[in-house]
């Protein structure tokens, strides 16, 4: 099966039918995993009219070092219902990378309906150390940058490349925490207090809030999208790349895998109207509206993306969840999602979404 599908010929159309997420909190001690996603689940599944026996395929993202013991996925079951057995999968990344899985599922004709959902906890432990572990285990995760850290030197980069400057990116940071003031899943909104350094040239302000939450994606083929749902978001290509694992044989200022998965996933055929970018740091937005060729027509986050809450392993599902809602409300006709996983935008993975099928 290739990387990617688009308008030259996915057998099937695929849309996104339903999407629910969680009130993003900042600890959730009290609750499981489970806990946490079985009102989302129940929210999305409820949206499509479909009871869980329904699905054909179920696909799940998170990370067992976020939750601090291994395959801790099989504990989130729970909330699945795997009895009697279903026809299950997961991946240990953000849950776009187990949409992407489900899509290649349904395209092959396997599958009708698929469910797909991602959560985390970062809450549990500090997550700027957890995410050393992503790291090369010989050269670099011995030295434990943190991921703060290490986006520091992404924008330090760009700033002595003169592509950004610390006021351009305190603009970046006001305008998504003044776009989060309207949706309902934000942790930060509104005026926010830019802050002190956390590590030079990035304050505060150009950080993501930590953040508790899971989210749920319903994805449907063809005939059946067009019965669960009035205006199913379809499809039309996605593709995700990754850079080299090695920070030092990277230019940090570009991103070549983003703008090879948006070329693969057909995003530069015609215009986006709307773009929801997983920028965890502001200066990460400054790279992707290049790599991707976004100008200032293009709505940028109008969720407020990942600085106003920011799930590990759902943050990049949520993205394509709010780029379909868009299309589903009838606010936009052509919308573009992207995720990242890994430091300073190592792996990117690139939706586009219409609101009619071709």
């Amino acid at each position: 099966m290739p990387a990617s599908h688009t308008t030259a010929g996915p057998p099937r159309e695929i849309a996104v039918v339903a999407f629910a997420q969680s009130d993003p909190t900042r600890d959730t001690a009290e609750i499981s995993e489970a806990e946490l996603l079985l009102p989302v689940l129940q929210d999305a599944l409820g949206q499509a009219g479909l009871r869980a026996a329904e699905i054909d395929f179920t696909c799940s993202g998170s990370s067992d070092y976020l939750a601090g013991r291994a395959f801790s996925f099989t504990m989130a079951l729970d909330s699945v219902g795997a009895w009697p057995p279903i026809a299950e999968s997961h991946v240990e990344t953000d849950g776009a990378w187990a949409l992407y899985e489900a899509w290649v599922k349904l395209l092959t004709g396997d599958a009708e309906t698929a469910l797909v959902y991602a959560y985390g906890k970062s809450s549990s432990g500090e997550v700027r150390d957890v995410l050393t572990r992503q790291l090369d285990p010989y050269y670099l995760a011995p030295l434990w940058p943190d991921s703060v850290s290490l986006a520091a030197l992404q924008a330090q980069a760009l700033i002595d490349a003169g592509d950004t400057d610390e006021a351009a990116l305190a603009g970046i940071a006001a305008r998504r925490r003044a776009d989060a003031a309207a949706p309902p899943h934000a942790r930060l909104s509104g005026t926010v207090r830019h802050g002190p350094y956390a590590v030079r040239p990035l304050r505060t302000g150009d950080c993501p809030p930590v953040t508790d939450g899971a989210a749920a994606v319903v994805l449907a083929a063809g005939d059946t999208a067009r019965r669960l749902c009035d205006r199913p978001a379809w499809i039309h290509g996605m593709d995700h790349r990754v850079e080299a694992h090695g920070l030092g044989v990277r230019d940090l200022t570009d991103s070549p895998s983003t703008r090879l998965a948006a070329e693969r996933a057909g995003a530069f055929e015609r215009p986006v109207d709307t773009a929801e970018l997983h920028a965890p740091f502001t200066s990460q937005e400054v790279v992707l509206r290049t790599a991707l060729r976004l100008d200032d027509a293009v709505r940028i986050n109008p969720s407020g993306g990942a600085l106003a809450a920011n799930p590990m392993m759902a943050t990049g599902l949520i993205r394509i969840g709010e780029a379909a809602a868009r299309i589903r409300d009838g606010a936009s006709r052509r919308a573009l999602a992207h995720a990242t996983s890994g430091p300073c935008l190592q792996q990117n993975l690139v939706a586009v979404l219409e609101g009619e099928p071709r």
